[in-house]
């Protein structure tokens, strides 16, 4: 398991950015470049389940470990989802382990947002996570700051 981090600052305050990370018309539009047609089914409550889809059926299971509105939110991932069947075996002793994927969001010159991304990734996804998360951090600055 690889840590992994990401960062870009953006022309607007963190609960504008917050909005957009978890927003209803926006999730899926920042999300696109991992998986068109990307969902999420939660109330982004702390303790609260989560689904991640890939429009197919396929994607991720996770439980939002810490939510706290425009400044940090704590996803746990717990397992696969794989044609619409919640599949945990792929997370506890398999090659997933035990991923954590944290957003931190931070006030910088007084009117913008530092938006930090730190994950945990298993090796064989890290090309694919340093090509794709660079155009889902641009989307949310465009969108906050549109």
């Amino acid at each position: 398991m690889k840590k992994m981090e990401f960062s870009i600052t953006i022309n607007a305050l963190p609960e504008k950015v917050w909005e957009v990370i978890i927003g209803k018309d926006t999730y899926d539009l920042w999300t696109a470049p991992f998986a068109p047609g990307s969902t999420v089914k939660t109330d982004w409550k702390k303790g609260s389940k989560a689904i991640f889809g890939d429009g197919s059926g396929n994607g991720m299971v996770s439980e939002i470990v810490e939510s706290i509105p425009g400044k940090f939110l704590s996803i746990h991932h717990l397992g696969e989802v794989k044609n619409g069947v919640e599949d945990p075996t792929t997370y506890q002793g398999g090659e997933w382990g035990d991923a954590l994927e944290n957003y931190t969001l931070t006030v910088v010159n007084g009117n913008q947002t530092l938006w930090r991304v730190d994950m945990d990734m298993n090796e064989k996804y890290v090309d694919y996570m340093e090509e794709t998360w660079p155009l889902a951090l641009q989307k949310v600055k465009e969108l906050a700051e549109g």
